[in-house]
């Protein structure tokens, strides 16, 4: 059993559609980030960056107790690994779906976040920030359509690397992004989301939308967080 710690956001999301793809049993914590969850000190236990997702694996592959799990690209590899699946054996593939999962988690989702924050949560609109961040999406949009260009998924087979960029593209109008601009990605983009593991992975989320929240409450813990943070 994993004990996943969760809330709606796109990597928390990559973690859901991963454990419906493989069928691997699984229980949803929800850390409900805008009222301050991930700041308890249980939950600091498992994720020290406060940040969800988060994993308790209670039958690791090797035995012994339980092995914990923060990061959702650091997820993904431990539990492809676990399952042998949604990853290749094969180096030279296992290598291109590598090299596309760390394009994610350090490009399109910290570029595409940024664009959510200056967009759509900052309480200033700075007109650089937003043009700066509107346009690197787009062009982290155009790599992905460019690679998807003659290939149906991004690595060989549907991997990690995909499950990954995913839900990042979810909310692309947010982003000030048209998916008709980019041929190549619309057609992954309408495959992975008719897949039934993918729509049950966001039908899971359906239960936590409708919590209401303090906006600036949400905001000074999303936002205004620094090292004062940590070392109180």
């Amino acid at each position: 059993m994993i004990d996943l710690y969760y809330w709606t956001t796109p990597n928390g999301h990559k973690i859901t559609i991963f454990l419906e793809e493989v069928g691997l049993p699984y229980k949803i914590i929800p850390v409900n980030i805008g009222a301050g969850e991930q700041f308890q000190p249980e939950f600091l236990q498992i994720s020290p960056n406060n940040r969800i997702p988060a994993i308790v694996d209670h039958e690791p592959a090797t035995g012994g107790t339980p092995i914990s799990v923060f990061e959702s690209g650091a997820i993904l590899l431990y539990l492809a690994e676990k399952t042998g699946k949604l990853i290749p054996e094969d180096l030279r593939l296992r290598v291109e779906v590598l090299q596309w999962l760390f394009w994610q988690m350090a490009g399109l989702g910290p570029m595409a976040g940024q664009n959510h924050h200056f967009s759509n949560y900052a309480p200033e609109k700075i007109d650089y920030a937003i043009n700066r961040y509107v346009n690197e999406t787009g062009r982290l949009y155009a790599v992905l359509d460019k690679r998807l260009a003659d290939r149906e998924f991004v690595a060989g087979d549907y991997s990690i690397a995909d499950i990954a960029a995913y839900p990042w593209i979810v909310p692309y109008e947010r982003q000030s992004q048209k998916l008709e601009d980019f041929p190549n990605l619309k057609r992954w983009f309408e495959t992975i989301k008719a897949r039934p593991a993918t729509i049950r992975a966001y039908e899971k989320a359906e239960a936590f939308k409708n919590q209401t929240l303090d906006i600036e409450k949400s905001r000074e813990l999303l936002f205004n967080q620094s090292a004062k943070t940590i070392q109180r």
